[in-house]
């Protein structure tokens, strides 16, 4: 009732805003400058961005088929590993090739509804990874804490309702972005000075009020980073209480060993992201260039170290890998 609702509130809410828009007729396109004074060396800097975009392909690509052809891994721990996957690369899809256009091809040029589709696209999945991030700390507590009744806690049905709590509030949460966008008014100032259509950076353009699109992006941003980090940061307090306690020191180190992969990921995600939102907001005195160059980083680093460091620091994935690739060869 409470969804329906919300979403016959969002229907008109996107009616009103489209019938007061002055590009309902005629929608200009943005032009994306790609990354602010450093315009000579673009494609020297866009190398790093392909390999970081081919190391995601790959790497979660590899995921997902280890995962899905290995029934021993259908398990919480992996399944929640398969769903951050996923999401990884439609982040880095919906990120590389347009900032990959404009770098190397010059392509500046991105079409109304193609920009706040990947705005759209780009926030909503960076939602969705910061969720899922708190159900592998979900699942690492209940490992560690409750392990006897890990399998009965975490099932297949539970996990199921978590994955879609997670899409659901990612889409809910974002959709009013491009629909909030549709009520403003952009005058001349297309000229997006990112290399891809990012939600503050559009907002900027426009020569109506912002008030609302300012502050929902605000509330939003702290809703979801600020209670997702509170709940792994309590997840991990507890982690920490319970191995404190454990006998012996292998078996405190092979606790922690678990969570290690975890908590790489989660401050590979997390930092660069705080730092890109702190200054696009606050950061008036930090040169432009490094915000756009570690903005970009922020959506193309994490789907690419992910696998790498699970692959790396979990043993069976390592493993399995292995031995597909070995039987191929």
């Amino acid at each position: 009732m409470i969804l329906a609702s919300f979403l016959s509130f969002l229907s008109e809410l996107f009616m009103i805003t489209l019938s007061n828009s002055s590009w309902r007729v005629l929608q200009p396109s943005f032009f994306l400058i790609g990354i602010p004074g450093l315009e000579d060396s673009q494609h020297w800097i866009a190398l790093p961005l392909c390999v970081l975009y081919l190391l995601a392909l790959v790497g979660n690509v590899t995921i997902l088929f280890i995962i899905w052809i290995d029934p021993s891994l259908h398990q919480p721990m992996y399944l929640f590993l398969a769903m951050l996957s996923g999401i990884d690369l439609v982040l880095a899809s919906s990120t590389a090739p347009k900032v990959l256009a404009v770098l190397l091809g010059h392509a500046h040029e991105i079409g109304y509804t193609v920009c706040l589709i990947q705005m759209f696209l780009i926030h909503a999945f960076s939602s969705m990874e910061s969720g899922v991030l708190v159900a592998m700390a979900l699942d690492r507590y209940v490992a560690i804490c409750h392990p006897l009744h890990h399998s009965t806690i975490l099932h297949p049905g539970t996990i199921g309702k978590i994955g879609t709590a997670v899409l659901v509030r990612g889409l809910l949460l974002l959709l009013p972005f491009p629909i909030l966008l549709w009520r403003l008014v952009f005058c001349q100032a297309t000229v997006i000075g990112h290399a891809y259509c990012e939600h503050m950076a559009v907002v900027k353009l426009a020569c109506s009020d912002t008030t609302v699109n300012r502050a929902y992006g605000l509330a939003v941003a702290l809703l979801v980073v600020g209670l997702d980090v509170l709940a792994i940061g309590i997840s991990y307090v507890l982690i920490l209480q319970a191995v404190l306690k454990f006998p012996g020191r292998e078996a405190r180190f092979k606790a922690f060993s678990t969570c290690g992969s975890h908590i790489c990921v989660i401050l590979v995600f997390y930092i660069p992201g705080m730092f890109s939102f702190l200054t696009h907001r606050f950061g008036n005195h930090v040169p432009h260039h490094i915000h756009v160059l570690l903005a970009t980083l922020y959506l193309l680093v994490p789907p690419a170290l992910n696998p790498l460091v699970y692959g790396a620091k979990t043993q069976q994935i390592h493993e399995r890998v292995l031995r597909v690739f070995y039987r191929k060869g």
